[in-house]
């Protein structure tokens, strides 16, 4: 019978069977013998991935580097003894919901996520802080002593702060950030799909930096697009040089030869350039160019005209189509000669020919998808402040992120977008809202740190609190909407809950005394393994955690022979973390026939039912996996 880790995947260890598909930022460029550039492996990243400590050799190549980049990818790799925490007081349809609100800082969550959510995720946007002087950013300070490591994991100060204000005065303006942000897309790149991609909101101040390390991580031919957002509708005219209105959007896909976006909806303004000057019984039409500069050997001959004007490409110019295919186009009444057939002929396309949608493009007006105070107005749609100076002035708003969100799912699928710098969870709400509008059935995952606000608000004191202010709000309402509605049913309820996690310690006691400090009245605290204050359902989480689970999964409870036991997706996994558990309790669990089953391993009445389970469970349902925590 084995028994779960209870922590986090190690992927230094990981790494090593998983060279070639996981490391596209260990290919680099270097000079051969001739002096021509090539690919070329970088080995010097290459043992840094595979080592738990810090290695040097740096070499003359093409690369971004800074103070700190090895520490920032060893932060990435180092294991952490952390625990999501389940919170149901603060969740919204727990039971039903498949949504996830992460409270604590994003690294540990992305690294408490690895195995669960590992190539499952479509889509992933996130907005980190921007890189102003005036922002507060997260502080991974890594250095520690054995003592603090499962206390800290790696993330806090000698203080216990969080963030840190990365000024000019720090000395590391550009280096402190690049180290912050380089882990996290790290191991975000591992939680994509194949098919997956990844949106990042950012400005001038880091837009190439961002684009470099994306870059090393995703490989750059896997980069899409960079689309410039305008966020303001009017010129600032303090402004000191330039009135800067717009922002980025990075766009970077896992596999960008297979990655396809959506295709957005068409507007009224483009149906309406389609018109019907001939009456043409297959209705609207546009007109299109029929010839082209590329070399066609089929392509240079004479048209006539229906009125005997005679028409030629042109110099350097070249029909689209061959002779043959022309007169079958005019025989089908494809081109157009004008209205007194004298003009240079031009093909015919109809509206009802044309795909069900428009190619997304680089330039997104704010008249589309919405600016900065129409983001702020909305927050404050579903969350009261009495102290302005809280209100958040990065927010972005929900039909930016619906755009964004459109073109990287399917409405059809069971798509998982994430959002690990959350702030005010805009992202949850235009996944709900997208959802509202096609039918769609995506689902979020959110992450936020719980950053203090600058003034104290009623019911809520960091951004966290706020962010899960505005979906309960958002929810109320959408409910009160529906409920308003005739004809609503509850087969196509749309899914407005999120089940609350909050990144805690493990739930395991922790042990650190070297074997000459351990004495007699100290064995007795060991004989239970469990910390004192967690929950069953604590335990069954990180079980879920630690075995690769959606932790989206409905869950249900049953009392078999007077022991609590829980069920996670029918038979998939099934739990129990009472005491005295004794053989005719094991007989009666043995019936479910469950894919994988956990007990508590000072749960057992006794060590020979202990031994007796696996047998039990071998003869009666052999196909059951069985461990213990």
């Amino acid at each position: 019978m084995d028994k779960l880790k209870m922590h986090s995947q190690n992927l230094t260890e990981a790494n090593i069977d998983k060279l070639a598909a996981l490391f596209p930022n260990c290919i680099t460029e270097a000079r051969d013998a001739a002096g021509e550039l090539k690919k070329a492996i970088d080995f010097d990243l290459l043992r840094q991935e595979l080592s738990s400590s810090i290695v040097d050799g740096p070499q003359e190549r093409y690369q971004l580097n800074w103070p700190g980049k090895r520490e920032a990818l060893l932060m990435a790799n180092a294991p952490i003894a952390k625990t999501l925490r389940p919170f149901r007081g603060e969740s919204i349809d727990f039971d039903s919901t498949r949504n996830l609100f992460i409270e604590g800082d994003n690294l540990e969550a992305l690294k408490l996520l690895q195995e669960v959510y590992l190539n499952r995720v479509k889509m992933i946007y996130i907005d980190p802080p921007y890189n102003t002087g005036n922002d507060f950013i997260y502080d991974d300070d890594f250095s520690e002593n054995s003592e603090a490591y499962f206390e800290r994991s790696n993330q806090q100060d000698a203080t216990g702060r969080r963030l840190v204000a990365n000024t000019e005065a720090n000395g590391r303006f550009h280096s402190d950030w690049l180290s912050m942000m380089y882990p996290r897309i790290k191991l975000a790149w591992n939680l994509l799909k194949d098919d997956g991609s990844l949106f990042i909101s950012i400005d001038d101040n880091e837009v190439d930096s961002l684009k470099k390390i994306c870059d090393e991580i995703f490989g750059a031919q896997n980069f899409v697009a960079t689309v410039i957002w305008q966020k303001v509708y009017a010129p600032k005219n303090s402004a000191k040089h330039f009135s800067e209105d717009h922002d980025y959007i990075v766009i970077y896909a896992k596999n960008a030869a297979s990655w396809t976006p959506t295709l957005l909806d068409r507007t009224a303004e483009q149906d309406a350039l389609y018109k019907n000057p001939d009456q043409d019984a297959r209705g609207p039409w546009m007109s299109d160019n029929l010839t082209a500069r590329n070399a066609y050997a089929d392509g240079q001959y004479e048209v006539e005209g229906p009125t005997g004007k005679v028409f030629v490409p042109g110099r350097g110019l070249y029909w689209r189509h061959s002779k043959a295919n022309f007169e079958k186009l005019i025989a089908d009444n494809r081109i157009w000669w004008g209205a007194d057939g004298n003009n240079m002929p031009r093909l015919k396309r109809f509206l009802s020919e044309v795909s069900g949608g428009r190619v997304p493009q680089t330039l997104w007006s704010y008249k589309e998808v919405g600016h900065t105070q129409e983001a702020k107005r909305e927050l404050l749609d579903y969350v009261s402040f009495k102290n302005t100076e809280n209100v958040l002035n990065s927010v972005k708003p929900t039909k930016l992120l619906k755009r964004a969100i459109k073109i990287a799912t399917s409405a059809n699928s069971d798509d998982i977008v994430m959002d690990f710098f959350a702030g005010s969870a805009p992202a949850g709400q235009a996944v709900v809202a997208l959802n509202m509008e096609d039918g769609g059935n995506r689902r979020y995952i959110l992450v936020q740190i719980p950053e203090v606000l600058p003034a104290p608000e009623d019911g809520f004191e960091t951004i966290a609190d706020l962010a899960k202010s505005r979906l309960r709000n958002f929810s109320a309402k959408v409910e009160s909407d529906s409920n308003s509605q005739e004809g609503s049913s509850d087969d196509l309820k749309l899914d407005v809950g999120f089940r609350y996690f909050k990144i805690d310690t493990s739930n395991m006691n922790e042990v650190y005394y070297i074997p000459d400090a351990v004495r007699q009245d100290l064995l007795s605290d060991q004989v239970d393994n469990i910390r004192e204050d967690r929950t069953a359902e604590d335990l069954l989480f990180q079980v879920l955690l630690d075995w690769g689970v959606d932790l989206a999964l409905p869950i249900t409870q049953q009392i078999i022979a007077g022991k609590t036991v829980y069920f996670v997706d029918g038979n998939a996994l099934v739990a129990c973390f009472d005491i005295g558990i004794d053989e005719d309790f094991i007989k009666q669990l043995v019936g479910h026939k469950p894919l994988r089953v956990v007990f508590r391993d000072a749960g057992f009445a006794s060590d020979s039912v202990k031994i007796n389970v696996g047998q039990m469970f071998k003869l009666l349902s052999p196909a059951t996996e069985i461990k213990t925590l």
